[in-house]
Order: structure tokens, then sequence, then C-alpha cells
């Protein structure tokens, strides 16, 4: 009875978390940034003292809600890389699940991304690169394991694919910001433009045997 009574209240504490992440998240894909904890304790119908409770500040809910989110999309790259297609099929749906992820969800990329561009008034916003950069280096490194998992990369493999993880990373995100802020061009030929660009040494590399699915 000891032991179940504790796990029983963090199930509790957990559910409560998901559902507070929920609304918050509601609040952000109608405010972007500019998302406050007041309307979100609002949405959640509490008060802003129990979500501070929960999450500490603004900053801990931001840290709560970027792990949700960049969970999600390396799920999304993930299935996207293992497809059963031709390798730069996959390379395209990869780039393009990136892209359509910061598309359909304008609001929730420019609070991860750039919150402050919502600062106002007593709710502080973050300074510029504070909380995206975390994010850009988890997606790198992720990425970078994908490479090296799939990949025959040779002697130095492993830098190798970090190296590209990164660059990777860092070209989709340049380039996607870039295309969301202007729109220049359709999605689909930002993808083909991306993929040209990356299709030289990638194109030439061989899969490793037994991988559980190559690029």
């Amino acid at each position: 009875m000891e032991t179940k009574q504790p796990t029983e209240q963090r199930s509790s504490a957990d559910r409560r978390r998901k559902e507070l992440l929920e609304a918050a998240d509601r609040v952000v894909l109608r405010d972007g940034p500019g998302a406050s904890m007041n309307a979100i304790a609002a949405e959640a119908g509490i008060t802003k003292p129990i979500l501070y409770r929960h999450f500490g500040d603004k900053e801990g809910l931001y840290r709560a809600l970027a792990v949700r989110h960049t969970d999600a999309l390396i799920g999304a790259l993930r299935a996207a890389l293992d497809a059963p297609a031709e390798r730069r099929k996959r390379v395209e749906a990869t780039l393009d699940t990136y892209l359509a992820a910061i598309e359909t969800r304008p609001q929730v990329y420019r609070f991860l991304m750039h919150p402050s561009e919502g600062a106002s008034g007593g709710d502080r916003g973050f300074e510029a690169g504070q909380h995206s950069a975390p994010l850009l280096r988890r997606l790198g490194d992720e990425l970078g394991k994908v490479i090296e998992e799939r990949l025959d990369l040779g002697p130095g493999g492993q830098e190798t694919a970090r190296i590209w993880g990164h660059g990777v990373v860092g070209m989709a995100y340049a380039a996607g910001d870039w295309w969301l802020r202007e729109r220049p061009c359709s999605r689909a030929e930002l993808v083909r433009q991306l993929a040209d660009l990356l299709w030289g040494r990638l194109a030439m590399a061989d899969d490793h045997p037994g991988a559980p699915g190559s690029l």
C-alpha cells in the first residue's frame, strides 16, 4: 500500500501535467509567441500560481512544450527516413515532413523558435536563441544518430554522421525559416532544391548491412 500510493500520485500528476500542456498548446496555436501564462492558466481553468507549481515559470513551461513537440517531430522524421522507398525519395520526404510541420502550425513554430517576438507588457519574452539553439542541437544529434545507424561512411563515420546531422538541420532550419516568412516558392520546389543541394556524397554512401532502415 505504501508503494501504490506514490505511484498513483505520480500517475495523477503526469496526467494533470499532460492536460496543462494540451491547454498551453491550444493557447500557443491561437496566440503564437504572445501566449501568456495568464491566458494558459485561464484556458486550463486554474490560477497562475497553480501553473507555476507544475512548471516553475514560463521558461519551464516552454521547455516542456519544446520537448513535447520535438519528440513528435523526431518521430515523424524517423518514419519518413524509414519508409519503404528509394533513398532520394526518403530524403525528400524527410525534408517535406519538417517543412510541413512548420507550415501547418506556424504559431507553434514561432513560439518555439522566435519566442521574443511575442514579448509585451509584464510577460517577459526570451533572449533570441536562448532556447531555440538547444532544440536545434537535439534535432542535429538525433539526425546524426540516424545517419550513423543507416549509412556506412567508412573510417571516421561517427564524426561524419554528426557533422551531417547538424549541417542538415541547420540548413533546413535556415531555409525553412526564410521560406515561411517570404514564401518565394512552393514547398515542393523548396524540397526539391534542398534535396539537390544534399545529393552529393550522400547518394554514393553504402547502406549498413542489416540497418533498421537506410537512407
